[in-house]
């Protein structure tokens, strides 16, 4: 069946004193072929260590990723990944960036040039295609980065907190952004965040993670991102159930804290 499938996903750390951490028990998740999935939760709740054992650059140590009846080892342009930060060559102009895997995958130019640059028009970049990254502002250089995912056509795009350096008014363009192309390229899209609204927006199912050992603690399927498409978000913030559910989420990261802390104390 198309679509990921998290099967059964541990992780445990050996420390060099003997000691360990397990950072995700038995994490398992089916998600269908252009599902928007954000993941939120407390510090330490193994966010990140999932996402980049699904994009393959951790092995679990128990478990196995699914994508399209195969399983997923190791990285792969099936599975593209966005960066907090762009994570570009600085030393190439922004068309070069974008068509790096291309180039890199021994395409010629007649093969990704109109793609390259209907990208960067989907992203609104054209009129910066021949800029070197450095002169870019952050926003421009995260819109880079999603036009240089995109243009390796991944199955499936993991975001590990894109937007989170950005300014309040640039971050709430770029979530439109993340919309428009979940809609119009029918992705499989996962988005890590530490921000309750920018998961609400943008999850149309949003995780809660406990505290470690990480596991799911609780599954929202939410109607925000489909309302959000095309629209002002600052309208969509205003519909009574997102002010419940945000609340409501809070509260429950913030019991999480508070164990997390409580934790800390009694063993220091």
């Amino acid at each position: 069946m198309p679509g990921l499938q998290i099967q059964n996903i541990s992780m445990r750390f050996d420390l060099p004193n003997g000691s360990h951490v397990q950072a995700l028990q038995d994490v398992s998740l089916d998600l269908k072929q252009g599902e928007l999935l954000s993941v939120l939760g407390p510090s330490g709740c193994g966010k990140t260590t999932l996402l980049n054992i699904v994009a393959g650059f951790l092995a679990p140590t128990e478990g196995s990723i699914i994508l399209n009846d195969q399983p997923a080892i190791g990285p792969d342009a099936e599975r593209g990944m966005v960066f907090q930060q762009g994570a570009l060559f600085e030393w190439m102009g922004v068309r070069e960036n974008v068509s790096f895997g291309p180039r890199m995958a021994g395409k010629r130019a007649s093969e990704w040039a109109e793609n390259v640059d209907h990208l960067l028009d989907v992203v609104g970049l054209q009129d910066f295609k021949e800029k070197m990254v450095y002169e870019l502002s952050g926003g421009m250089q995260q819109r880079v980065a999603l036009a240089r995912c995109l243009a390796n056509d991944p199955d499936v795009i993991l975001m590990d907190e894109p937007l989170g350096a950005l300014d309040a008014l640039t971050r709430e363009k770029m979530q439109g952004l993340v919309l428009k192309l979940w809609k119009e390229t029918g992705k499989t899209i996962i988005l890590i965040t530490h921000s309750v609204e920018e998961a609400l927006l943008l999850g149309e199912r949003l995780l809660v993670m406990a505290p470690r050992p990480g596991r799911i603690h609780k599954e929202y399927r939410l109607p925000f991102a489909d309302m959000g498409v095309g629209k002002d978000l600052r309208e969509v913030k205003k519909e009574p159930d997102f002010g419940e559910r945000r609340e409501e989420i809070l509260g429950m990261i913030w019991d999480m804290e508070e164990e997390i802390m409580g934790r800390t104390e009694e063993s220091a």
